[in-house]
Order: C-alpha cells, then sequence, then structure tokens
C-alpha cells in the first residue's frame, strides 16, 4: 500500500495553524510543532482571561465605590445594602462611574441613606 502523505487537507490545516501563529518569536511562528503547542496555549489563556477580566472589573468597581462611600463615612457594604433595602438598582460597573466622575451625583445617592449610617455608625 502507497504511503498516504496527507495532500492538500493536511498542508491547509498545517497553515491555518501557522496563520494563527504569525507574530510569534522564532520557531513558534515557523515550525509546526512548536506553532501548533503554542497556538494551544495561547487559546487556553484567552479563555480563561476571558472570565478573569470580569472577575478583575468587578474588584476594581468594587474598590472604586467602598473609596467614594467612606469619603462620605459609610463602608462598602451598608451602602450596598442600603441600595438594595430602597430598590435602587444601579450595577456596580455604574455606581463605580459614577463615583470616579461624578462626586456629587454619587454624594446625593449617600445622602438618602438614614443619618445614622450616613454619618458613619
Amino acid at each position: 500500500m502507497p504511503r498516504a502523505k496527507g495532500g492538500p487537507k493536511t498542508r491547509h490545516r498545517r497553515n491555518d495553524r501557522l496563520k494563527m501563529a504569525k507574530g510569534y518569536y522564532g520557531a513558534k511562528s515557523k515550525l509546526y510543532r512548536t506553532a501548533t503547542e503554542a497556538v494551544d496555549k495561547s487559546l487556553l489563556y484567552a479563555y480563561r482571561d476571558r472570565r478573569a477580566k470580569k472577575r478583575n472589573f468587578r474588584r476594581l468597581w468594587i474598590a472604586r465605590i467602598n473609596a467614594a462611600a467612606r469619603m462620605h463615612g459609610v463602608t462598602y457594604s451598608r451602602f450596598m445594602e442600603h441600595l438594595k433595602n430602597t430598590g435602587i438598582t444601579l450595577n456596580r460597573k455604574v455606581l463605580a462611574d459614577i463615583a470616579a466622575h461624578d462626586a456629587k451625583a454619587f454624594g446625593d445617592i449617600v445622602v438618602t441613606m438614614p443619618g445614622k449610617m450616613a454619618a458613619g455608625g
């Protein structure tokens, strides 16, 4: 039986993988096996980090809201509890943006809290 080399299909598959590795350094962009390993690893990192990015942004938003709330004498947890109890449905992304760019509006949200909490109790 003659040796099967794969022909166009194999070449197409290899070229696709090498195109995905374009821009990688050295052998990672030139040699098929090395390029395959590099591309597989990079795809895993991309998948993982799309989820990690969501976690990182949530942490950033919470830190910004906490900093702004503490400037008004309230902790983050008390502030979020107040928002939930009063039915204010702004998400953390919007709250962090308000805290960073419109301190007066954020202060108006905090002022709606009961006096004891707004005074830092």
